[in-house]
């Protein structure tokens, strides 16, 4: 195969003669050339659950190591594992590689710093506090341009059993972000004279920049010659060079890179591939975006809009839509105050949504895997929204005046837009942990598009929510059908308090989900603080005194009680219950464990600030219908939380194109998986597997 035996020689000469300085200074101590260590995202790993390690690689400037296929020189890897009884380390993940060619010959390595990423599993009968030392004895190639030098060294870390609160998160966040992603589908390869061709699954709308195909299967292609890749609808063709196995593997193992640190993990079987399309290699580098056609943005634009309007109906946003409706039931008749109202409104819906969708992408940007309400996993986030709620409820039920709320005097005409724009950003904020019908594909397409479309995005979302104040405002017939400003209105007012106290509730609820026992109380501490201060300054309103008196303590309470909450998950807190369904937690080693063995898999993501979620599980997943139906067709239920933030549950959003959570998959065995609806029925659950 065109010089293949030459190339082999020269290959093992390169690396000879690469070895032989080593050999010449073997006698001398030397320090590796490759600084080698051990981490793990978390220092207390819990028994039953699974966890991330790093085999972290520091090449000294001017040295770089090798993939797991070192290419035409170099050699692979080697680690042998040391652990306790009771722990179980899956295969390395290697991130994705560079290209050095030296005299003809391809290497394919790493220049700078890159980990070595494992996942670890303990066994449950694993005691607390047991400690859990790791050791691991390596081998490998350290090379510069010149020379080679075989490498060794062993090094470990030591673990206790404990909670599984992580402390390397952001460093591990990290090292993900260098990794391939899985390809859901298979790729096609056929060989065509001395050509290798290779049909890889790619959608025609996603970008790809300088694409180039890594083989892991060995001798079934010509490393160092050019690749011809071009794009054929959805499919990229990779046209290269075959060598001596290509024509009797039944499979191609490899990596499609698709942009800097960017790649697909795939598996190529004996078949048809399709003619050469358009050349795709020089592309411009675009993160693996999708291009912003325009069919997709109106697509996702639309999804947005109409999701925004479904939210105006969802639990967590009707309490605070209650202000909105006494504020157009006070405005009556008076169109100039209707509409500046309707549009002081949408600015601070639309404002809001704009400000999370920042604060979203800039995250996902630096590496942090945060999806859509990111920051309801914050517990401080949950407190002041906790005292906020408590206080607009004390304040609906009469305990104390707003000029801007009663609507009052002269300060009506000066405060009403400024009102109406702060009762459109906490509708917003509020808004957030709901992902309703076409909500889903909308914000996960706004992750992968490029900015500016995906800030059109998030503000179609916000101008959805808007939208059905805006149609009254400008429309008087409907207008007209509003009741007419009155004494009910009072009673209106006091009524909306129970909603917002039921939304405090819940609050308080999913802030001891996330930080346990002392964290809830000391939000109920809180709320009781605040309701004291505005009690004290609902009396000196009675009085006729100045009210301000009262806020600088409700302020400092807010403020302690802001600092001194736990911001780290208990042991037992936010973990997702089984219900009825007697479901485990999602792990993706588990996951592809029971797909392995032929077992329908149902799994779900879910979150205790998700009242779409919370609401499903109620109503059907914890119905003994659908237990009953599951455990009779023999399907595995995995439930993934992410209440407190998880980084592979946000991994695994994303590559199924969503933002954030509900999420609902069934896997038929060996099928691939089925999206199910948002909202689900008992009915829908029960026709799984039949």
């Amino acid at each position: 195969m065109r010089f293949s035996l030459m190339k082999t020689v020269l290959g093992l000469i390169a690396a000879i003669c690469c070895l032989v300085p080593a050999i010449a200074h073997a006698q001398m101590p030397r320090e590796n050339a490759i600084q080698t260590a051990l981490l793990a995202e978390t220092e207390t790993p819990a028994p039953g659950q699974s966890f991330t390690i790093a085999i972290r690689m520091r090449p000294d400037e001017g040295w770089h190591g090798y993939w797991l296929n070192p290419g035409e020189a170099g050699i692979p890897d080697s680690f042998e594992w040391d652990v306790p009884e009771g722990i179980t380390i899956g295969a390395l993940s290697y991130p994705v590689p560079e290209r050095l060619s030296i005299s003809g010959i391809m290497n394919y390595i790493y220049h700078g710093e890159y980990a070595l990423l494992a996942e670890v599993t303990l066994d449950g009968g694993i005691a607390l506090g047991t400690a859990l030392p790791l050791r691991v004895q390596g081998q490998w190639l350290a090379c510069t341009d010149e020379v080679c030098v075989p490498e060794s060294g062993a090094f470990g870390i030591d673990l206790v059993a404990g909670s599984g609160a992580i402390t390397e998160g952001a460093a591990f966040d990290e090292y993900r972000t260098r990794l391939p992603r899985p390809l859901g589908n298979e790729a096609a390869f056929e060989q065509v004279g001395e050509t290798l061709r290779i049909a890889i699954p790619f959608p025609q709308s996603a970008a790809i920049s300088a694409p180039y195909f890594f083989s892991r299967t060995d001798r079934v292609l010509d490393y160092s010659a050019e690749q011809s890749v071009s794009r054929n609808g959805d499919m990229v063709i990779v046209e290269v060079p075959a060598e001596q196995d290509a024509g009797v593997v039944t499979r191609i193992d490899g990596l499609l890179k698709i942009g800097e640190h960017d790649g697909l993990l795939l598996a190529a079987v004996p078949g048809n591939v399709p003619a050469a399309g358009a050349p795709i290699a020089g592309e411009r580098i675009n993160s693996g975006a999708m291009n912003a056609d325009i069919a997709t943005v109106l697509l996702a634009l639309g999804g947005a809009i109409l999701g925004g309007m479904l939210l105006n109906i969802m639990p967590c946003v009707f309490p605070i839509l209650s202000l909105k409706a006494l504020s157009l039931a006070k405005a009556g008749g008076e169109e100039s105050a209707v509409r500046r109202d309707a549009l002081a409104y949408t600015a601070g819906v639309v404002i809001v949504c704009l400000g999370l969708g920042a604060a979203l992408l800039a995250l996902r940007a630096s590496g942090v895997a945060a999806g859509w309400a990111f920051q309801l996993q914050d517990p401080r986030m949950i407190l002041f929204l906790l005292l906020l709620v408590t206080a607009i409820a004390l304040n609906l039920a009469g305990l104390f005046e707003l000029p801007s709320v009663s609507g009052g005097g002269r300060f009506a005409d000066r405060d009403g837009a400024t009102g109406s724009f702060f009762t459109g950003a906490l509708a917003a904020f509020v808004a957030t942990p709901c992902t309703g019908p076409f909500m889903g594909a909308a914000l996960g397409a706004a992750l992968v598009v490029p900015t500016i479309v995906a800030m059109a995005i998030f503000a179609g979302l916000g101008f959805g929510l808007a939208l059905p104040f805006l149609i009254l405002a400008f429309v008087p017939t409907l207008r007209a059908r509003l009741p007419r400003p009155g004494p009910w209105m009072e009673g209106f007012r006091h009524l909306m308090a129970v909603p917002m106290l039921l939304t405090a509730l819940a609050l308080g609820w999913v802030l001891g989900r996330q930080t346990g026992v002392n964290g809830m109380t000391l939000g109920i501490a809180g709320a009781l603080g605040i309701a004291l201060m505005l009690w004290w300054a609902g009396n000196r309103q009675i009085a006729g005194k100045r009210a301000w008196l009262p806020i600088i303590p409700a302020i400092l309470v807010t403020l302690g009680a802001l600092a001194l909450v736990p911001t780290s998950m208990p042991a037992q807190a936010g973990q997702a219950e089984g219900g009825a369904l007697d479901a485990e937690s999602f792990g993706e080693a588990r996951l592809e464990e029971l797909r392995a063995a032929d077992q329908p898999v149902f799994v779900y993501f879910t979150a205790d600030w998700c009242i779409t979620c919370k609401a499903n599980e109620a109503g059907a997943l914890n119905r003994q219908a659908v237990a009953d139906h599951f455990e009779a067709q023999g399907i595995a239920v995995l439930v993934g939380d992410w209440t407190n933030g998880d980084p592979a549950i946000g991994r695994f959003l994303e590559r199924h194109g969503r933002s954030g959570v509900p999420l609902y998959l069934y896997y038929a065995p060996g099928g691939e998986p089925e999206v199910l609806p948002q909202i689900l029925t008992v009915g829908m659950l029960t026709g799984l597997g039949t």
